[in-house]
């Protein structure tokens, strides 16, 4: 089992595992919205005057799914630029309506108390990939020679 986790690290590199777990979480979120939507709905009034929640479910499964196949597209090895980057910004374009919302829920409108909390998670969790987006991979380790006696 530890052998293969650390296969699928090297295959995968840093941002390919950041990318992955936040494709999953996205992924996952979509799938809870088409389950069944949030009972309370005071932060998202402003995202459904837009779109419907089967639509903002679908949303996040296509940004998930996106974050998903990008994470596993191996980089170039003639450029050290990755290839992975409409992954990271499609969660970050997903996450910013909805951040944007519940901000604009709890000020101006103060129809929600805690949006602001809300807000920042989701801001948070986009934000992150804004940040790993210009993250470089550190280079591969090379085994040490043995030493010599």
């Amino acid at each position: 089992m530890c052998r293969a986790v650390r296969r699928l690290g090297r295959v995968l590199g840093r941002r390919g595992a950041l990318l992955s777990l936040k494709g999953v979480i996205a992924t996952l979120y979509g799938a809870s919205l088409l389950i069944g939507p949030p009972a309370d709905r005071r932060g998202v009034d402003l995202l459904l005057h837009l779109l419907p929640f089967t639509a903002w479910a679908w949303a996040w499964i296509a940004a998930g799914a996106c974050a998903l196949v990008c994470a596993w597209i191996p980089a170039r090895r003639d450029s050290p630029t990755r290839r992975d980057w409409p992954g990271f910004l499609a969660i970050w374009v997903v996450t910013i309506p909805w951040a944007m919302s519940y901000l604009v829920a709890w000020w101006p409108l103060a129809d929600h108390p805690r949006g602001w909390a809300i807000a920042l998670i989701y801001g948070a969790f986009g934000a992150v990939c804004l940040v790993a987006i210009g993250w470089d991979e550190p280079p591969a380790r090379r085994p040490e020679p043995p030493r010599g006696n």
